[in-house]
């Protein structure tokens, strides 16, 4: 089976990845979080789009045969870029799900949380841009978030009050629907829905995305796949978070190393 490698700035893919386990679980997969410059959200494109393309070298000189860029981030800032760079293989990047949350919103208002990096780049704004008559969107930057999440404690008392703060005004402006812009955020799910009810629908976009990875890269035969753990920081820490964090990881081969990128 072709290896598949997924990179994100820190965990935040690892939402992507156990989607990619319960509908591709044949596949092995290269996870590579960059933990040492963890978040992408606040840095300058150019980095953004400088470093992606390092680690998506990386991955492709492992052997990859298909990348998944895990990271709203990356994708916003460096997609282009690495698809003209590596024409040879797929290339399968994220976007914040705002088509299927306008075909869903009732009030025809949507909140959308995502990194500044995201909100700000061209290819957000130009997706934006054919939606707007449909659609009223409310936009906001998760500052903060992101570093919390890293550290893998759901219940720290500060993600509750800033993800108050944050969404609090989207459903005081008739918002129904929340739009989850960035690959960290799908952890929160439970809380944001604790906090705000049913009546507040979540979009993520990790099935699809997936479904798309398996067009392009389909399973040809049944076997359990493998999965190793790369990070520019902390490995084992990486390890302990997904098994911790993810849900559908079940019994496969399970390994993780430090890497220089």
């Amino acid at each position: 089976m072709p290896k598949i490698g997924v990179f994100d700035s820190g965990i935040g893919g690892l939402s992507i990845l156990d989607e990619a386990f319960l509908q591709a679980p044949s596949h092995d997969y290269l996870y590579l979080a960059d933990s040492v410059n963890a978040p992408y959200g606040e840095q300058s494109s150019a980095w953004v789009a400088s470093r992606s393309l390092q680690l998506c070298s990386w991955l492709i000189s492992q052997s990859c045969s298909a990348v998944v860029v895990a990271c709203n981030t990356a994708t916003a800032q460096a997609i282009d870029q690495i698809r003209k760079k590596f024409p040879q293989i797929p290339i399968i990047g994220i976007e914040p799900g705002i088509k299927p949350a306008a075909a869903l919103s009732q009030t025809k208002k949507v909140g959308v949380l995502a990194t500044a990096s995201t909100l700000q780049s061209e290819k957000f704004n130009a997706l934006l841009a054919t939606l707007l008559g449909d659609c009223e969107f409310i936009t906001q930057a998760g500052v903060g978030l992101v570093p919390l999440i890293e550290t893998g404690d759901l219940q720290h008392p500060q993600l509750e009050q800033l993800l108050i703060q944050y969404i609090t005004p989207m459903v005081q402006a008739n918002a129904d629907t929340l739009v989850l812009g960035c690959t960290h955020y799908p952890f929160l799910e439970p809380l944001i829905q604790k906090l705000f009810g049913p009546n507040l629908h979540v979009i993520n976009t990790s099935s699809a995305v997936i479904k798309q990875m398996c067009r392009l890269i389909p399973e040809t035969i049944s076997k359990p796949g493998s999965v190793t753990y790369y990070s520019t920081q902390n490995s084992a820490q990486l390890e302990t978070l997904a098994k911790q964090l993810m849900s559908h990881q079940r019994t496969r081969l399970v390994s993780s190393e430090i890497v220089a990128v």
